[in-house]
């Protein structure tokens, strides 16, 4: 990983402020509590202060090397008292040498500059673990950034995957459905085998065409129901009819792909199969304050023996739902009498964002 520090030239204006602010406090310490000349202190912190600001660059290499994952702690602590040691040596014998070539007719300074190497020291080898702890802090938030960002984008990924897979697995039971009625009308009905043919062409092109989108228009997701139930018009004829109530403005909202068709497929294979009425189907949307509410409803015969099903189809459109916008609570449905009802939540943008 490159350094933080020589990212961009803003982060490396911050790190040479920080050094000058240091130097400045050193020289204010030098000058006026221990008395030296105005400019024997200037030098002594700008070579002092600048030569380590450059070797401090080198301790976020160190930091990556000398890792937690790599080193036990105790052997971690040993190698870094080992390099603060070695790069304060430097850094205080490479500041010495060049103010002793600086200032070497400065006598009293000269006297001084030894004395205070024993301090410097110290202050070397707290630089070097401050620097090394910031280095560690910036490494683990950089590490825990991008580990997010990759789990981010793995779930994303499995999201989609999980996705597709829900979408794919709805279609195989209308076509078997749709492949036999069309299979027994080749022979009672060729025009009508002929006509659901097609339906079902334009239905399945519809369907692939949006495999990759995970929403789509009101309106669009409307247009392929009433394909939909025009293919089971064909099988059915007059035993149903489909109605809608809605506000045109609605017809701009964005819902999940698919999402109506199997809830349409449920209506026809728990009524119309068994139903010895009409049996219409409706379907409403209406707006509230949080959500946009779709409802299908139909009638059903309370008397007739309930046809078996696995019950995917509901429960793909519930999977769906919690997977796109994070809430389980978004498919209901009740029964009233002889009355079936399916209640599909949207949430609003602004809410599908907090």
């Amino acid at each position: 990983m490159i350094n933080p520090l020589t990212q961009n030239k803003y982060n490396i204006v911050a790190y040479f402020s920080v050094w000058l602010l240091i130097a400045l406090i050193q020289w204010f310490t030098l000058y006026f509590f221990l008395n030296l000349e105005i400019y024997d202190a200037m030098v002594d912190s700008f070579v002092f202060n600048s030569f380590y600001s450059i070797i401090g660059l080198s301790f976020w290499y160190m930091s990556r090397y000398l890792s937690f994952e790599n080193l036990t702690i105790s052997r971690l602590l040993v190698n870094h008292f080992a390099a603060a040691i070695v790069t304060t040596g430097i850094w205080i014998g490479g500041s010495y040498l060049i103010l002793i070539k600086m200032l070497e007719t400065k006598g009293l300074y000269l006297i001084f500059l030894p004395t205070s190497l024993i301090w410097r020291f110290f202050i070397g080898i707290m630089y070097y673990t401050i620097i090394t702890i910031l280095n560690y802090v910036i490494i683990f938030y950089s590490d825990l950034k991008e580990k997010q960002i990759r789990e981010a984008k793995l779930n994303s990924l499995v999201k989609d995957a999980e996705l597709k897979t829900l979408k794919y697995q709805i279609n195989p039971h209308f076509i078997f459905n749709s492949l036999n009625s069309i299979s027994s009308l080749t022979i009672s009905s060729p025009a009508k085998a002929q006509e659901m043919t097609i339906k079902l062409s334009e239905f399945m092109r519809r369907t692939f065409k949006r495999n990759e989108t995970q929403t789509i228009k009101f309106s669009e997701e409307l247009n392929s129901v009433k394909i939909y139930l025009d293919i089971e018009k064909i099988r059915f004829e007059d035993n149903f009819e489909y109605v809608t109530d809605f506000n045109s403005d609605l017809c701009d909202l964005e819902v999940p792909a698919m999402i109506l068709q199997p809830v349409f497929e449920n209506a026809i294979k728990h009524s119309v199969y068994e139903s010895t009425e009409k049996v219409i189907i409706k379907l409403t949307c209406e707006e509230t304050e949080e959500y946009y509410k779709i409802i299908v409803s139909n009638n059903f015969d309370p008397e007739a023996v309930p046809r078996k099903g696995e019950g995917i189809g509901l429960k793909n459109i519930q999977k769906r739902m919690e997977l796109i916008y994070k809430q389980d609570n978004l498919l209901t449905f009740k029964k009233e009498d002889n009355m079936f009802y399916v209640f599909i939540f949207i949430p609003k943008p602004e809410r599908k964002n907090e």
